[in-house]
């Protein structure tokens, strides 16, 4: 599918075949009209860069592959060399055929070599920041919540900062979010309590205060049970806002002494619990960084870390890939359940999966959630499924996981996170500037055009691939070093930024009333 070897730049092809039964390849560059390609192709139109162009002829209804998977069928007659996109290309009542555990794919057997500088808690569990956290029960108590959190704050406009003699504390960090109340079922308060409960226990927390109003339906009660790393409390038992805001800056202050004793340590790579995402995805995306953080993902497991793939939506037209290279069948038909769940709550509500691939996503080449699905799998890389998860659980066995979680980056990524991931890998082909709390972000970037745009905001150029200095499996090589850096302490892009507290959202599903 791919070359092992590098090409120069010289020997580039405009077109980026990526399988040989496709028919349709990509544009590595925008292609004028009437543009002689190769092999007696001619352009018969525009193609922008990341699009697709038509390798052959096409009648209505013929099947469009790429990857050598449907992406969808032809909804008009489409000349050789023509543009393939929204206009001329869709999907169909598709079923694909599902076959559990028939994957060749040995077993991996985990062999840890290599290390970062961790910190390891008083149960095992290794972090890779440190913070003090503020969490809330409910949307009332967001602003006290804040208000501690800030007293915290380094001036960016003069030199106090209240931290300064605490460097081994990497902040205090409010996450708030907007329910906790007016929830009418049982599946949305078990979905906010696993989220609270995953925060509040997460190895990159050293200690938490969960803040109530005191009347809400998630009741504190129902959160945690409080020990000495943990402090709960209800505005209304506190005596009012100030009060409140007051008691948790003391709770922190007592504690800031002990959060700081912790060192980082070196611990096995086989600590490492990533997050895998993808967001505002383009043409190149299934091409590029995705497949480089395919083979960063196996470099992971193969020291016996952890890596998370999510996105249900995003996965519905590729499942029957994944269910193949599940370790059982179980595995394999609870991924089956979960895409199934999604079919019927999408039809409940009147909407389509199809309806996944958003305006950015068309305009960067892509067309159909099948499509797009296929190129968001290859972060996952290529070892054996173990484990599926419902949203913001915890896996039970290392390797690669599957999460429940919609596609929308903060909800995923919070589920994620609460299920013990202490870093997060985002690959984006039009750009993102998505960073997130207590675990960082990595971002890497798809061609190398937008990696310079935004450099400010991107990690990691996987241009290189496109560029053809380097392959897929050397891009991925640099991007498991760079995650052993980071996850040792040093900064990303968007911790610079201080991004992280506003993408805390918890996944909300259900009727308010």
């Amino acid at each position: 599918m791919h070359n092992a070897k590098a090409t120069s730049q010289r020997d580039i092809s405009p077109l980026i075949h990526l399988h040989p039964n496709d028919s349709v390849a990509i544009a590595r560059v925008s292609i004028s009209a009437g543009t002689d390609l190769e092999n007696g192709l001619i352009a018969k139109d525009r193609i922008p860069a990341g699009h697709k162009i038509a390798l052959d002829a096409m009648q209505k209804g013929d099947q469009v592959l790429r990857y050598g998977e449907v992406i969808g069928i032809a909804t008009k007659d489409i000349g050789q060399g023509g543009h393939v996109h929204s206009h001329n290309l869709a999907i169909d009542s598709l079923e694909r055929e599902y076959a559990y555990a028939m994957s060749e794919i040995p077993l991996t057997e985990p062999h840890c070599n290599r290390e970062f500088m961790g910190y390891v808690r008083p149960n095992g569990d290794v972090g890779t920041r440190n913070y003090i956290g503020i969490l809330t029960t409910v949307n009332c108590s967001a602003r006290v919540a804040r208000g501690i959190a800030r007293t915290f704050e380094k001036n960016p406009f003069s030199d106090h900062d209240p931290l300064a003699e605490y460097p081994n504390v990497d902040g205090v960090v409010a996450l708030t979010h907007k329910t906790g109340c007016g929830m009418s079922s049982k599946e949305p308060l078990q979905i906010l309590r696993r989220v609270i409960e995953g925060y509040a226990t997460h190895p990159n927390i050293s200690h938490v205060i969960v803040i109530g109003l005191g009347c809400e339906v998630n009741q504190i009660n129902g959160v945690l049970n409080e020990h000495d790393g943990v402090r709960r409390m209800t505005i209304q038992k506190s005596g009012g806002t100030r009060k409140s805001v007051e008691s948790g800056v003391e709770f922190v202050k007592s504690v800031l002494v002990e959060a700081n004793s912790i060192k980082r340590t070196p611990v096995p790579a086989s600590a490492l619990k990533l997050a895998l995402i993808c967001g505002g995805s383009d043409g190149y995306s299934g091409i590029s960084a995705n497949p480089a953080l395919g083979a960063a993902s196996d470099l992971v497991v193969q020291q016996g870390g952890t890596v998370i793939l999510s996105e249900t939506p995003e996965t519905w037209g590729a499942e029957h890939l994944l269910t193949r290279r599940a370790t059982t069948q179980d595995v394999g038909e609870k991924l089956v359940e979960r895409i199934q769940w999604w079919r019927d709550y999408t039809d409940l509500h009147g909407v389509s999966l199809d309806a996944n691939p958003s305006p950015g996503n068309k305009a960067g080449g892509l067309t159909t959630i099948l499509e797009k699905s296929l190129g968001a799998l290859a972060k996952g890389g290529s070892t054996r499924l173990t484990e599926v998860i419902e949203y913001a659980e915890k896996p039970t066995c290392a390797g690669l996981i599957f999460m429940d979680a919609p596609g929308y980056d903060p909800v995923q990524v919070t589920g994620q996170i609460a299920g013990g991931a202490n870093l997060v890998v985002f690959t984006t082909g039009r750009g993102s500037v998505f960073g997130s709390k207590p675990a960082p972000t990595v971002k890497l970037a798809t061609n190398t055009m937008m990696y310079h745009h935004m450099i400010e905001d991107m990690d990691i150029n996987c241009g290189t691939i496109l560029d053809g200095t380097e392959t897929i499996e050397q891009c991925g090589a640099g991007i498991f070093e760079t995650l052993l850096a980071v996850a040792g302490g040093q900064r990303s892009k968007s911790e610079e930024l201080d991004f992280g507290e506003d993408e805390f959202a918890p996944w909300t599903i259900g009727p308010v009333i």
